[in-house]
C-alpha cells in the first residue's frame, strides 16, 4: 500500500529562530545578578575609608572624650599637681555660680530675640528675590555677602557702630531727631543685649533668606496659576500653599539656626566680651571665659551640658514638628 504523503499548499520556507534578548533590570544589564559582596571588596571599601575615619577619630571624638572626663576631675592649669576624681563637683560649682541664672536668661533672649526676626525677615526677602525684576542678581549678591564674612569681624565692625562717641548709629538716630543725645548701648547693662541682638539679626538673615529661596524655587507655578483662579488672595496662597509645600526646608533650617545660634560665641566677644558685668554672656561664652581662666573641669562640666540640652531640644523639636505633620495629614 502505498504510503499517503501530507499535502502543502505552498513552498515550504524556513526561518532562524531569534532568541528574545533577556530584560534588563535595575540590578545590570540583561537580567544580570546583582554583584556579590565579597570579603575583598570589604577591605577595599575599609581602606578607602580608613584615612577619613582616622582623622575624624583623632581631631574629634578622641578631644571630645577627653574633654568629657575632665568634667569629673579637678582641672584646674593653676594646679596641675591634683587631677583627682571630684565626680559631680565641677556640676554643683556650675549651678551653683552667681552668674549662672543671668547666664541662663540671656542665653533664652539671645536664641528667641534673634530667631524669631531673623526667619521673619529672611521669608519675606526670599518672597521677594523670587519674583524676576532688573538687577535681581545684584540684589542677591548684596543680601548674601554678609554671610561670607567672619562673625567675629561682624562684632567689631558692630563695635564702632554703637560707639557712644562717634558711632554712626547714634549719628544716625540724633539726626532722625529720636534721641538728643548720644546713647552708652555696650556700657549700659540694658542696651548691650539689645546692641547685641540687632547685630546678630543683620547677620542670620542671610542664612534663612538663602535657604527659603532656595525652597521657593521648588514650588511648581501651577499651584500659584491654580490658587488665582480660584480666587485666592496673598495671605491664602502664603499659608495654604507656600509654608506647606517648604514645611520641611522650615523645620530644618530653624532647627540648625537655633543649634549655630547657641554655639554662636563670635559675636558677642567681638562687641562686648561679655559685658558689661557678665550682662551679655551667654553659655558658650562664658564656657570660653571659665577655660581662659583656667578651671578645665568647670568648663567641660559646662560643655557637657550644653550638647546635652542640646539633643534633649533637637529630639523634642523633632517629635513636635513630626506630630504636628501627621494631624494635618
Amino acid at each position: 500500500m502505498p504510503a499517503t504523503s501530507a499535502t502543502t499548499t505552498g513552498p515550504k520556507t524556513s526561518r532562524p529562530v531569534r532568541k528574545q534578548a533577556a530584560p534588563r533590570t535595575r540590578n545590570g544589564p540583561r537580567g544580570g545578578r546583582k554583584r556579590e559582596f565579597t570579603t575583598r571588596r570589604g577591605l577595599l571599601i575599609a581602606a578607602f575609608m580608613a584615612p577619613a575615619a582616622i582623622f575624624v577619630a583623632v581631631f574629634t571624638y578622641y578631644p571630645m572624650i577627653a574633654g568629657s572626663q575632665m568634667a569629673f576631675r579637678h582641672w584646674d592649669l593653676n594646679d596641675l599637681t591634683d587631677t583627682s576624681w571630684v565626680g559631680l563637683d565641677n556640676f554643683h560649682h556650675v549651678f551653683s555660680d552667681p552668674n549662672w541664672g543671668t547666664v541662663l536668661g540671656n542665653t533664652g533672649v539671645w536664641v528667641i530675640g534673634s530667631i524669631v526676626p531673623q526667619l521673619v525677615i529672611g521669608f519675606a526677602l526670599a518672597l521677594w528675590l523670587r519674583r524676576r525684576f532688573r538687577f535681581r542678581g545684584v540684589y542677591q549678591a548684596l543680601i548674601f555677602f554678609p554671610w561670607a564674612i567672619s562673625g567675629f569681624l561682624i562684632g567689631i565692625l558692630f563695635r564702632w557702630m554703637f560707639n557712644s562717641e562717634f558711632g554712626v548709629v547714634n549719628d544716625l538716630l540724633q539726626k532722625a531727631g529720636l534721641i538728643d543725645e548720644p546713647v552708652a548701648w555696650l556700657a549700659d547693662p540694658h542696651k548691650a543685649m539689645i546692641a547685641v541682638l540687632i547685630a546678630n539679626i543683620w547677620y542670620g538673615v542671610t542664612f534663612f533668606a538663602i535657604m527659603i529661596l532656595a525652597a521657593l524655587q521648588s514650588v511648581p507655578d501651577e499651584l500659584y496659576e491654580a490658587a488665582a483662579l480660584d480666587g485666592a488672595g496673598k495671605a491664602r496662597t502664603l499659608f495654604q500653599i507656600t509654608i506647606p509645600y517648604i514645611r520641611v526646608t522650615l523645620v530644618l533650617t530653624v532647627l540648625l539656626r537655633v543649634i549655630w545660634i547657641f554655639n554662636f560665641p563670635d559675636l558677642i566677644f567681638g562687641m562686648t566680651g561679655g559685658g558689661p558685668n557678665n550682662q551679655t554672656h551667654i553659655v558658650t561664652t562664658w564656657m570660653i571665659k571659665i577655660t581662659q581662666q583656667g578651671d578645665y573641669g568647670k568648663a567641660s562640666a559646662l560643655g557637657l551640658l550644653v550638647v546635652a540640652g542640646l539633643l534633649l531640644f533637637t529630639v523634642f523639636f523633632l517629635l513636635a514638628t513630626r506630630e504636628k505633620r501627621e494631624v494635618r495629614s
